[in-house]
């Protein structure tokens, strides 16, 4: 344990209690939820894409839950701005936890992974892909 961790524990302290764009958006492209029950975290995602339909412009969330889910949801919204949904739709778990900058334990996973989830089910569900009312980690091995 380095200085290191010290200074990314305060990054997602400081992303719990200022989320960067908490909140919801007043033109936005799709919305979706999700949980993780096993934590009780839970969260809403607004995804405004621009007019191409294949940039995301803007993100915003709203939710309640632990440090780690809150901090990766605001994270992830600053993250996203200006990315393709194709980028955003390759992410996975690694990307996660590395913007994250912790090391998690494997029970904390689902709360770091979970607004990733819920943003990319979201634009499967907005692209016909995929008919879900909730994400849920549950379902996550």
């Amino acid at each position: 344990m380095g200085m290191g961790s010290d200074m990314y524990r305060q990054q997602i302290l400081d992303h719990y209690k200022n989320p960067r764009n908490y909140g919801e958006l007043d033109e936005k492209t799709y919305t979706h939820a999700g949980e993780n029950p096993m934590c009780g975290d839970e969260i809403a995602i607004d995804v405004k894409l621009d007019d191409d339909e294949e940039t995301i412009e803007r993100v915003a969330f709203r939710g309640d839950g632990c440090a780690i889910s809150q901090a990766s949801a605001s994270m992830l919204s600053q993250e996203l701005a200006g990315k393709s949904v194709a980028e955003m739709r390759e992410m996975d778990r690694d990307d996660v936890i590395d913007m994250l900058g912790v090391d998690i334990s494997p029970m904390r996973v689902k709360c770091a992974v979970l607004a990733e989830k819920v943003v990319q089910d979201g634009a499967e569900i907005y692209e016909g892909e995929k008919e879900l009312d909730k994400t849920t980690t549950e379902d996550d091995e």
